[in-house]
């Protein structure tokens, strides 16, 4: 996997049910390095820090391979790089392939694959379409979050290098669609449930699911 962009948000006001909203998802790619810190990307807007940022959403990371598919059913938006409010847009980074736990090397950061990506109405009113919530989970490749397990710089063409892997965990991509699976794959909810680089607070919900 390779850093193509990173991508930087400013604080962008917008007015959701008559209410004025600041969000971050508005995000442009940067030539510069961005500094991957403990509980944020630095100099990267979180407007909403209950649903954003904290050590288990530091940094969001979404597929280069994804776009092509979004660009197809949106062809009249204006595309950049951090389209999805993604900080780092990542080639060759394939959801069925990258497990959550997966600890990887990164330029000068240590990274963990640790929460899954639920898209909100700010998603919807950036793409002029709040379908795109539905479709965007359909879909079922949301990218990930990852944990800095040691802060650092990263940049442009930097690799991911796979450094650990639990034994045994679920896919990116397996973690996303149990979450919104109407029947929950038993199996998999114990594995995520047991899977100290999710959010205890995710794990605590998934755990009300067994049976």
């Amino acid at each position: 996997m390779k850093i193509i962009s990173t991508n930087i948000g400013k604080p962008t006001k917008i007015i959701w049910n008559s209410k004025e909203v600041l969000t971050g998802i508005y995000k442009i790619p940067t030539d510069e390095a961005v500094y991957l810190a403990k509980n944020n990307v630095m100099n990267d807007e979180i407007s909403d820090r209950k649903h954003h940022g904290g050590f288990y959403k530091a940094c969001y990371i979404f597929s280069v391979e994804q776009y092509p598919y979004w660009k197809n059913l949106y062809p009249n938006l204006e595309w950049n790089w951090g389209m999805f409010g993604e900080n780092l847009t990542v080639a060759d980074f394939d959801e069925r392939k990258v497990f959550l736990g997966d600890v990887y090397k990164v330029g000068d950061a240590v990274v963990q694959v640790s929460d899954y990506r639920e898209p909100c109405y700010k998603l919807g009113y950036k793409f002029g379409d709040q379908n795109v919530l539905k479709q965007f989970i359909k879909r079922g490749y949301a990218g990930t979050y990852v944990s800095i397990l040691e802060e650092g710089s990263v940049a442009k063409n930097d690799h991911f290098t796979l450094i650990e892997r639990p034994d045994k965990s679920l896919s990116v991509a397996e973690l996303f669609h149990l979450i919104y699976a109407k029947e929950k794959n038993q199996d998999f909810l114990q594995i995520a449930v047991n899977n100290q680089a999710l959010d205890p607070k995710k794990r605590t919900l998934l755990g009300k699911y067994l049976v």
